[in-house]
């Protein structure tokens, strides 16, 4: 696809999404700067470079219009490049450390050109340029990512890391996508992208329930009523 048909497909809905919508976050999927340059009327918030930097201008661009950026890891793969044969090396952890190691100097990078760490957002980007158990080992160690210290995005929602775990096709792959993303946000990932909104955002809020970071919507069972004095309870033979 040319960068005016990539364009061409999306800039109508951008301009209508923001016309609707004046306050709503819009994010464009693109690796072309020359797209993200077109699509400036639109004033969107965040460029999820898809492709790793591929093109040298897209976070000068991109910070040129005012918008953030998602650093990716793609294993240096060039665009639209599906995984084969890929290692990145003998010891399991090594798909790891590369993905760390190539999130810090792409951040550092588009820092550099001009995009301030507050829009800036890191995807480990799972099945790109990895294979499912590389993509499986990545997810385990998100807190890796975690730690360089800049918000962590995934994509995991029907992926197909997930599918070749539990050998189902893109469209049942609704509960594998959850658990994954259940352990992603324990271990500290912040944003997701998701097909099925509504079944992620509930199991994002009960994990954040489960750390003690959001409160329960609703807690009746087991609580006093006002005026009525809470019961301790002991354990029979204590």
């Amino acid at each position: 696809m040319s960068a005016e048909e990539e364009t061409e497909r999306v800039l109508p809905f951008l301009l209508e999404a923001r016309r609707r919508y004046p306050d709503v976050v819009l994010s464009l999927d693109t690796w072309r700067s020359d797209v993200v340059l077109a699509c400036a009327d639109a004033e969107i918030d965040l460029v999820n470079d898809t492709w790793a930097g591929h093109d040298d201008d897209l976070a000068s661009v991109a910070a040129r219009i005012g918008a953030g950026i998602v650093c990716s890891h793609t294993g240096g793969l060039p665009p639209r490049t599906d995984p084969v044969a890929i290692t990145y090396g003998d010891d399991d952890l090594d798909v790891v450390n590369d993905v760390v190691r190539g999130l810090a100097v792409e951040a550092d990078r588009v820092r550099v050109a001009g995009v301030p760490d507050e829009r800036i957002l890191l995807d480990p980007t799972l099945d790109f340029g990895k294979t499912t158990r590389h993509s499986l080992t990545v997810l385990r160690h998100s807190d890796d990512v975690v730690a360089l210290g800049l918000p962590v995005m995934q994509a995991i929602s029907r992926k197909d890391f997930v599918g070749e775990s539990l050998d189902l096709p893109a469209d049942e792959r609704l509960e594998g996508s959850l658990g994954a993303t259940a352990v992603a946000a324990w271990l500290g990932v912040t944003v997701f992208r998701a097909h099925d909104v509504r079944a992620t955002r509930r199991v994002l809020d009960m994990v954040a329930s489960i750390r003690g970071d959001r409160p329960p919507a609703r807690a009746v069972r087991g609580e006093a009523p006002d005026g009525v004095e809470a019961t301790r309870l002991r354990h029979p033979r204590g």
